[in-house]
């Protein structure tokens, strides 16, 4: 099955909804006849969903770099693009939107414009992509209007629900439906996400980060994915689970990374005949790090873990999907493959915190880095190390891992804890006045 996230590519945007369809007016008899929840849901609601305008600025290699062309430069040329979305205001007084982490993604710059008119251009709070959760406040703005917050956790399959949302760039469109279903897991562009709500509201390109209402007009969920392949067919992130991740992003400036002590690789045809595994997937344990979590609940190398929190486990990148959807000490479940048969382990999560990911980083990558004027700067190289062979020196830039952006030690820790499983990892490197594209193998 194949999903991808709401947000609407465009090179022009058009208001196609007056303001006025939502303004405060008196109504005819007739008129308050014809009243349903839904429409004072909507009235209520409607002046804090916002439209979003992110512009694109995009740098592409020409070609990618081997290790031995590590000396010579790399030009590289600029795309821009505009991407459309939708936003709700949580809070009038502190002019925070909350929002799909993918719509803003990359954006240089971020516009968004109210039900009333006004216009402010914005700056990213945190945005977390594994959860596909942003936070941006408004330059400026003043006496917002902001939603009701609901409780998604008693939620009901068949009850009423609203999505109001920016899809193809038709602004404050109003939509109705049904919870179809809940606790759904699905695998999108950007990874995979657990606990969705499904809804049958319709939904479209632009609709992400707009929010889905209950008939009481308390937001219960962040539109963010529909599936290509049918209709009426959307889901939401629960806002109960977008909260903790607001929450941790307004505190601290990041979302803590949960992790379970231990380090695997990809199960091979030959590894599955040899431990009589069904399939060749799964992720095999290789090493338990002690008094972390996987030791305590018994796990040992050798195991292999074929499912999480009642997800197939296809592989180690399918297995740290699944695991970043939880949060640090949050109970988990898993099956492992031992001596020819499952096994069921309870165990909790724990903090993949900044030493630990740094410590992990010297010995796996074999480089640490700090804050330096071009960001994340390499402060140190260990010997024999997979960034020693690829030539890599105390002062260079780490610019850029996997295609994402490197811009402080911490996005580097970040990137780090989304890639320590893998067995090459793409960098992009600034030396000098030079940037570089190698493949660092591990």
């Amino acid at each position: 099955m194949r999903f991808r996230t709401l947000f609407f590519i465009c090179a022009l945007l058009f208001p196609l909804t007056s303001e006025a369809a939502y303004a405060p007016r008196a109504l005819t008899e007739r008129q308050q006849a014809r009243v349903t929840p839904a429409v004072k849901a909507v009235e209520a609601v409607a002046p804090a969903v916002v439209n979003i305008t992110s512009t694109l600025v995009e740098r592409r290699s020409s070609r990618e770099l081997t290790p031995f062309d590590f000396f010579f430069g790399m030009p590289g040329r600029d795309l821009r693009g505009e991407a459309i979305g939708s936003g709700i205001i949580i809070d009038g007084r502190r002019s925070l939107v909350l929002t799909n982490a993918h719509v803003v993604n990359g954006a240089s710059e971020i516009s968004v414009r109210l039900l009333d008119g006004r216009t402010f251009s914005a700056d990213v709070v945190g945005a977390e992509p594994d959860f596909d959760i942003a936070v941006l406040r408004l330059k400026g703005a003043r006496d917002l209007p902001s939603v009701a917050m609901g409780d998604s956790t008693d939620l009901m399959p068949g009850e009423s629900v609203i999505a109001i949302g920016n899809p193809y760039g038709f602004s404050h469109t109003v939509t109705t439906g049904v919870i179809s279903a809940l606790d759904r897991t699905i695998e999108a562009e950007d990874g995979v996400f657990t606990d969705l709500i499904q809804t049958d509201a319709a939904i479209n390109p632009g609709n992400s980060g707009g929010p889905l209402l209950n008939i009481l007009g308390e937001l219960v969920g962040v539109n963010t994915a529909i599936y290509d392949k049918a209709q009426g067919i959307g889901f939401a992130i629960p806002i109960s689970k977008a909260r903790r991740v607001v929450d941790e992003i307004l505190d601290q400036g990041h979302v803590s990374t949960p992790w379970l002590a231990l380090i695997g690789q990809n199960v091979d045809p030959r590894t599955a005949r040899y431990l009589r595994l069904p399939e060749a997937e799964g992720l095999l344990v290789t090493e338990v790090f002690k008094d972390g979590p996987a030791e305590e609940a018994g796990i040992r190398p050798g195991d292999v873990i074929t499912e999480l929190g009642g997800n197939r486990v296809s592989d180690r990148d399918k297995f740290l999907s699944l695991l970043r959807n939880h949060q640090p000490h949050a109970p988990v479940t898993l099956k492992v493959w031992r001596d020819g048969r499952e096994k069921t382990f309870n165990l909790k999560t724990a903090d993949f915190d900044d030493r630990t990911a740094e410590d992990l980083a010297l010995r796996r990558w074999g480089m640490t880095v700090k804050d330096g004027r071009n960001g994340a700067v390499v402060a140190r190289v260990r010997d024999q190390s997979p960034a020693q062979r690829l030539g890599l020196q105390k002062g260079d830039s780490i610019a850029g891992i996997s295609g994402r952006s490197i811009r402080s030690r911490r996005d580097f820790l970040d990137s780090f804890r989304r890639d320590f499983l893998k067995r090459q990892v793409l960098l992009q490197v600034l030396r000098g006045n030079r940037l570089y594209q190698v493949r660092m193998g591990l």
